[in-house]
Order: structure tokens, then sequence, then C-alpha cells
């Protein structure tokens, strides 16, 4: 029997519609980067990437359920640290410029720009999607993040495509993140009991 937390697709299909509706939605995106976070430093591990992801769940239908996918495994050089880590340190990079982009049009520097940013490089109008009076550095980095979250979309489902339905998950930034901090916490953990096994002695 399926449970709540198998339909969660549904919310990752929706906000991604809802982005062409009205660009503030592009905040809800949040809730996806700060909650595998907590989950991990809280001590759930990587649930939230195995039971609650639900790009992951909308790759699985699209790959596995409608066969948009070839099956294949993927390259091992995107199973390597340095790719994962590389990846995990460029996708930083390009959210720190989001944030400053942001900063720049909170400050007046800068002027709003309604532009959706693909795969950090194709600029596309999407004025249509803001329609509100709000202070602009919010709609700022709506537009900002909505930039990320449609291309780390886009990214996934042309690994989807290419290889086996859930290849994103691999080398995803958040996936890479929450297996940092499991180890960090694994590491603490040695170092906690071997100390105590001294005491003890």
């Amino acid at each position: 029997m399926k449970r709540w937390n198998n339909y969660l697709w549904i919310f990752s299909l929706t906000y991604l519609l809802l982005g062409f509706v009205n660009i503030l939605f592009a905040w809800l995106g949040l809730i996806c980067f700060i909650t595998p976070l907590l989950i991990s430093v809280f001590g759930g591990g990587k649930a939230y990437c195995n039971n609650y992801c639900g790009r992951g769940q909308l790759f699985q239908l699209l790959g596995k359920k409608l066969r948009l996918s070839r099956n294949r495994d993927i390259p091992n050089f995107l199973r390597t640290k340095w790719f994962r880590y590389g990846f995990l340190t460029f996708f930083m990079i390009m959210f720190m410029n989001m944030l400053f982009a942001t900063y720049l049009v909170f400050e007046g520097t800068n002027g709003l720009q309604e532009v959706i940013t693909l795969l950090w490089t194709f600029k596309v109008p999407w004025q249509w999607a803001n329609s509100t009076t709000i202070s602009p550095w919010i709609t700022q980095f709506a537009f900002g993040f909505y930039s990320v979250m449609l291309t780390s979309t886009i990214l996934g489902i042309i690994t989807m495509v290419l290889f086996k339905p859930r290849s994103w998950c691999i080398y995803c930034p958040m996936g890479t993140m929450t297996q940092g901090i499991c180890k960090l916490k694994e590491i603490r953990k040695d170092e906690s009991d071997g100390r105590e096994s001294k005491t003890s002695s």
C-alpha cells in the first residue's frame, strides 16, 4: 500500500507549474533545500533522499512508468567523489552569485531582472509571472531561485532520459551535502566513542 510520501512528486510538478503563474511561488522551493539538511543534522541520515524527495519520484515516474528512460548505467565518473563535490562547489558558487544579484537589487544598485537563467547561461524573459508590487529584491530572489530549481530539473531530466530514471540522485548537490553531513556525524561519533573508551580504560 502506498503511503502519503509516495505522492510527493505532485508537489514537485506543481511547484514547477506555479513558477509559470506567479514567480513568488519559487520561495516554496526553500523547503526542498532546508528540509534535507535538517533531517541529516538531526539524525535522519539520507531519509529525505530515500523517502521524501518529490523530484526523485518524478524522475522515477517519467523514466520507469512512462518509459522515457534508456535505463542504462550512469557513467562511472559521475559517481566519483571529485565530480560530485566539484559539481556541488560549482552549484554553490552559482547559488552565491544568485544571492549577490539579489543583494544588489536590495541595495538599489541594480534593477529587477525579470528573466529565468537556464543552465546558468541562457536568459529567458519571464515577465508575465511577475504581477506583484512587492519589494523588488524578494521578486529577484524568486527569479534566481526558480532558475536554480528549473536548471537542476532540466539536468535531472537529461540524465533520466540518457541513463537510469534517478541518475540525477547520484550527483545531486543536496544529496552530496546530506551525505557529507552523515559522514561528519559518523566521524564525530567515532571520535567521541574513542574518547569514552580511553576514559573507561
